[in-house]
């Protein structure tokens, strides 16, 4: 059996390296320097299993920048390009998709072609009408960055989004690629209820994580000990003691687009929580914002613009837009992100950390660190427990 997949991402790298344990797995991507480290085992993306299992499994697995290589005989093709959300359409952008899926077709009208972009809901509906030869559907990820093969090494579900039983063979291939010692749950259904299942599963994270930054604005306004007044609402099992570290706002590859999305597709109904998740995140990170401001700080220093401590990228990060209020703001600022170097929208990168925490006498952090242990006084931040 030969398995394509579309875009070296974390999440077609990591299905990558899943399925070519136990299966030949051909990989395609237009960057050739991506393509290249993969053949040569280094892993393009910081992820401490994606880079192990690189350098130390046994992987039956070719990255190439060659569609017919990849396409020809293919038995499924997995596509996981990206989809941003493109705010002058209020949809995603979903032209990388229709590309692959076009000339997929020309080359193996046989295939069974996998989405695993995220996309709106009944987008797949409209790719089965258009090419009718090839049974397409949508099976919904669910992962992590930084910890995406952990997440499929050990899924909490699989779902496919067709009823037949080529769509059962493949989630019973990503089952028996996992290292779950216990059956996983698989679950077939429509792409349509499998496109929703993605869009309310991350709305509820992001909704999760707005409420309890909204506790901590509440906690932060009135002089109260955030700490306790989440260990005490968590402590109820309902409720849980996860998910539940204050940030200035959620942010990464999935939630802010997925919640727009939805939102999107929610035009001709009633709703108020979707709404509300949505305009959440943006009024919170206003406070932080303005708690900024009455500090009176003459140089804000930023600490890292990622969103998450052991990330490498800064998409979508909530920093991102304070960085930008502050400087609307008159406000001098710098950047320690060792990513970065000389400037970053007009604004000063010091990753000489010593000269960064001197210079600033104001320290925003998203998430902590214990290199910010001596200048701790300097430090402004809502991260209770150093959790992402």
């Amino acid at each position: 059996m030969k398995i394509s997949i579309v875009g070296l991402g974390y999440v077609g790298l990591s299905l990558a390296i899943l399925i070519s344990q136990k299966f030949r797995v051909f990989a395609y991507d237009i960057d050739s320097d991506r393509v290249k480290s993969i053949n040569e085992k280094i892993s393009p993306i910081k992820d401490t299993y994606l880079k192990d299992y690189l350098n130390t499994k046994e992987l039956n697995l070719v990255a190439s920048s060659n569609k017919k290589e990849v396409y020809l005989d293919a038995d499924y093709l997995i596509v996981a390009t990206p989809t941003n959300y493109d705010e002058e359409t209020g949809s995603f952008d979903t032209s990388s998709v229709e590309e692959v899926v076009s000339d997929f077709t020309e080359l193996n009208n046989k295939g069974t072609i996998v989405i695993k972009s995220t996309v709106p809901f009944g987008y797949t509906d409209t790719l089965r009408h258009l090419y009718p030869n090839n049974l397409i559907f949508f099976s919904p990820e669910f992962l992590r960055e930084s910890n995406a093969l952990y997440d499929n090494l050990y899924p909490s579900r699989i779902i496919v989004g067709d009823l037949s039983k080529k769509a059962r063979d493949f989630a019973e291939i990503l089952s028996k690629c996992s290292l779950t010692e216990k059956e996983n749950t698989i679950l077939q259904m429509t792409s349509k209820e499998a496109e929703s299942v993605k869009l309310f599963a991350n709305t509820y994270l992001a909704m999760r994580i707005a409420f309890f930054n909204e506790l901590d604005s509440f906690s932060e306004f009135n002089n109260l000990s955030t700490e306790n007044v989440v260990k005490g609402v968590s402590l109820d099992d309902r409720i849980g003691n996860y998910y539940n570290n204050p940030s200035f706002g959620y942010g990464g590859y999935c939630l802010p687009k997925d919640t727009k999305q939805l939102l999107k597709n929610f035009k001709d109904l009633p709703n108020n929580i979707i709404q509300a998740v949505v305009e959440a995140n943006q009024t919170r990170k206003n406070f932080i914002v303005n708690s900024i401001l009455q500090k009176k700080p003459k140089t804000v220093g930023i600490y890292r613009l990622i969103m998450k401590s052991d990330s490498d990228n800064f998409r979508e990060s909530a920093v991102l837009e304070i960085v930008q209020a502050l400087s609307s703001n008159n406000i001098r600022t710098i950047i320690f992100e060792p990513l970065l170097t000389k400037v970053f929208d007009n604004i000063e990168i010091v990753n000489d950390f010593e000269k960064f925490t001197k210079e600033a006498d104001l320290i925003i952090a998203n998430r902590t660190s214990k290199e910010l242990k001596n200048v701790k006084k300097k430090v402004y931040t809502r991260d209770l427990f150093s959790e992402n």
